[in-house]
């Protein structure tokens, strides 16, 4: 008898540990870790310190909607143009990075609501006379950066030489030294750093040639696409939204659609 109840305790913590090994073995991964792809080339949106540290004005937004949908935010530094291929495998759970919601991009893509409306700009050297607007870039050499909107403006100009570059800072630093005649870029991008001293000797011309939205980028039909909306229409109504516009931007911030408008 006694030997009976030793076997069925012993076969009782076998089977305890077992569970427990196989409750160990199926949550290795962490659910609650949100992995976002960004590119810290862009000013003020996201850009890196001295220090290594990621800041700028989609860093603080990520953050603050992370933050209210209750996930673990893990930043990864990723070239612009490689972002929307590492959604497409899953490498990442989201991009942020001034990403423009486009017809051609939610063909492979999710994106969330829109959380900033921005535009297109020409910008060319101080000194420059003959570029005036959108008209005037015709025959001229245009820099863009590599998978952005302003690339695929570009092409609709006529007779205008298109040069792609890798990031922001290659395609203006070929401006300043006369190797383009312009660039096509973000319209807040450029007047922020402009303002902040962080480019010289540049000016934008003209409006804005565009009116964008942009959006968090996911993987297609993403389990994270509902909870990141609620963040965002959560951080627009507690005012974290207003705070972090107003840091970076110094105006109030314009109103937004609920959801991706129609696209052309």
């Amino acid at each position: 008898m006694i030997n009976r109840k030793w076997c069925q305790l012993f076969l009782g913590i076998i089977v305890s540990v077992m569970i427990i090994a196989c409750s160990i073995n199926f949550n290795t991964t962490d659910i609650s870790t949100f992995k976002v792809a960004t590119d810290p080339t862009f000013l003020p949106f996201s850009y890196q310190t001295a220090n290594g540290e990621l800041e700028g004005f989609d860093i603080d937004i990520i953050n603050a909607v992370s933050q209210a949908a209750g996930l673990k935010l893990e930043l990864e530094s990723i070239t612009f143009d490689g972002m929307i291929a590492a959604l497409v495998v899953n490498r990442v759970d989201a991009a942020i990075n001034g990403i423009t919601i486009t017809r051609e991009r939610l063909q492979t893509v999710s994106f969330s609501r829109p959380y900033m409306k921005a535009g297109l700009a020409i910008a060319v050297r101080e000194n420059n006379q003959d570029i005036k607007d959108l008209n005037t870039l015709a025959g001229k050499i245009i820099g863009v950066q590599i998978g952005t909107t302003g690339a695929n403006y570009a092409k609709t100009i006529s007779n205008a030489e298109i040069r792609n570059y890798n990031t922001g800072y290659e395609f203006f630093q070929e401006l300043l030294n006369g190797n383009v005649d312009a660039v096509i870029c973000d319209g807040f991008a450029t007047l922020y750093a402009i303002k902040t001293g962080n480019l010289s000797r540049v000016k934008v011309v003209s409006d804005l040639l565009t009116q964008e939205y942009y959006g968090i980028a996911m993987p297609k039909d993403s389990l994270h696409l509902d909870s990141i909306n609620k963040a965002i229409a959560t951080i627009f109504a507690n005012g974290t939204y207003k705070q972090i516009y107003q840091k970076w931007f110094n105006t109030e911030p314009p109103k937004l659609p609920e959801s991706i408008p129609s696209l052309s």
